[in-house]
């Protein structure tokens, strides 16, 4: 074989190659000027639409609280752990009374000292019936004044003294009370009227159960005692969970040390910053769907609860906050994870579909191609809601099955949106 190229000459070399370039380049350009282009397509068809608003959020639970001591002294009992449901008004852990606020130590007996008094105004009898001797005596008083006053009316037995030779001598006679007497008459009587309608305006209010004011009075007291003594204890705000627990036995803390954290995790919500552009579109009640880069496994379920009314401006850009709370949060879904939301803002249902890739616009309308015995055809459309791939036909020469060029020429218009 060695031999038989070694019998060939250079000159027979050059020959082959130039016919073998030549046919190369004859086969090169006779495929190139046969071939047909090439489209991708897509039948149209009927389906659900699901439109959607996105964004991104972090989970907050519903009521949460930080918890401080209110005063200083030595943890002695810690009742909670992180993890543990507590109830509204429980106390989760206490300071040694020896190490307390002499004022906080005091607040115990002021406290039993207020519960009796109450106690006492709620069972005695003691007050109505100094409120009804009070009104008996008024009434006695009006009467006096009131028939003193009527005899000034007529004539009055009236006495005089004076001197004779240095020595006094008295001397009764009928007559006429002066002017002055009687405006002193009516003085008194109006004083008596007036403190009588007093005395039975107090009878009716002992007589239908305890003066408000004094029972008022009597349960704030109770109320401050309570207050002051409640200073050595950390007690729950409200139903929920211990997220975290700063407290060990023996600390010595201090008014405004942290002691806990609670949060309400029944009710988890998501806030999202939604655009201007699509804020109109989210209504409360409208159905989301939440994923979260911490729980990869899992789609969670929710509804709009909140939908913000005035929106902020950051680095030019409005956005509203609306709020999203989870219907089906379990014990993976804690706060502070960080959500991607999918808000449904309209679903339609056995629509025709057309992808939006294949959209294009012409002189300002809405056309697609439809592939026709191998060439493309132009096609006006009108369309309606529209989610990030497919737009639902509402007008338009398109039927079901029809042939969608999804990749026209680029001499047929702009993409859609472009």
């Amino acid at each position: 074989m060695k031999q038989f190229f070694t019998k060939i000459s250079r000159r027979a070399w050059i020959i082959i190659g130039v016919v073998a370039a030549v046919v190369l380049a004859v086969v090169f350009f006779s495929t190139r000027g046969s071939a047909e282009p090439l489209f991708q397509t897509a039948a149209v068809e009927r389906g659900n639409l699901v439109a959607m608003v996105g964004a991104t959020g972090s989970v907050r639970a519903r009521q949460s609280a930080i918890l401080i001591w209110q005063t200083t002294g030595v943890v002695k009992d810690i009742y909670k752990e992180v993890g543990t449901p507590v109830k509204r008004d429980e106390i989760l852990a206490s300071l040694d009374k020896n190490s307390l606020n002499q004022s906080v130590i005091l607040a115990e007996s002021d406290l039993a000292s207020a519960k009796k008094a109450l106690e006492d105004l709620l069972s005695s009898d003691t007050a109505r019936a100094q409120a009804l001797r009070a009104v008996d005596t008024a009434e006695e008083a009006y009467k006096k004044a009131y028939n003193y006053r009527l005899e000034l009316n007529g004539l009055i037995s009236i006495t005089e003294t004076y001197l004779v030779r240095g020595v006094p001598k008295v001397r009764t006679y009928k007559g006429y009370a002066d002017a002055e007497t009687i405006a002193d008459a009516d003085e008194k009587l109006a004083l008596a009227e007036a403190q009588l309608k007093d005395a039975r305006r107090n009878l009716d209010r002992l007589q239908n159960g305890v003066d408000p004011a004094d029972l008022a009075a009597a349960e704030g007291r109770i109320a401050a005692a309570q207050s002051t003594l409640n200073m050595a204890h950390i007690i729950a705000p409200f139903d929920g969970t211990i997220t975290q627990a700063e407290p060990s036995i023996g600390d010595q803390v201090t008014a405004g040390t942290v002691a806990f954290r609670i949060d309400d995790v029944s009710h988890m919500l998501v806030d999202l910053q939604v655009s201007e552009v699509d804020i109109n579109n989210v209504t409360i009640g409208q159905p989301a769907t939440l994923t979260f880069d911490a729980i990869l496994t899992k789609e969670y379920h929710g509804k709009v609860v909140e939908v913000g009314q005035a929106g902020d401006t950051v680095q030019g850009v409005v956005s509203f906050t609306v709020t999203v709370e989870l219907t089906d949060a379990d014990e993976l879904v804690k706060p502070g994870m960080t959500a991607a939301v999918n808000v449904v803002i309209e679903e339609q249902k056995d629509v025709l579909l057309i992808p939006n890739r294949a959209v294009r616009l012409v002189d300002g309308e809405r056309v697609v191609y439809v592939l026709v015995d191998g060439q493309p055809v132009q096609v006006k459309i009108k369309l309606g809601t529209s989610s990030d791939t497919m737009s639902v036909l509402v007008g338009g020469d398109i039927k079901e099955g029809d042939q969608i060029i999804l990749n026209p020429p680029s001499n047929n218009g702009g993409p859609f949106g472009g």
